[in-house]
């Protein structure tokens, strides 16, 4: 027969492994949507500044999309 305490304190300890590594998984992921959010912004004012450059007077956040 095992010992319930033994075997709720390896569930525990799995738990804990387990909550450790997704958190370090979703810390990564969050860098990653900073770096990406940061390219975005950066692409838009980008693209924004061509279209000024161009002679467009609607930058492309204020265009509504072909579908519309």
């Amino acid at each position: 027969m095992s010992d319930p305490i033994l075997k709720l304190e390896e569930t525990v300890a799995h738990l804990s492994r387990m909550f450790d590594e997704l958190s370090d998984v979703v810390a990564r992921q969050e860098a990653e949507i900073e770096r990406l959010v940061h390219r975005v912004e950066m692409l838009m004012q980008r693209e924004a500044e061509r279209e000024a450059d161009q002679g467009g007077t609607a930058t492309l956040t204020d265009q509504k999309p072909p579908h519309w």
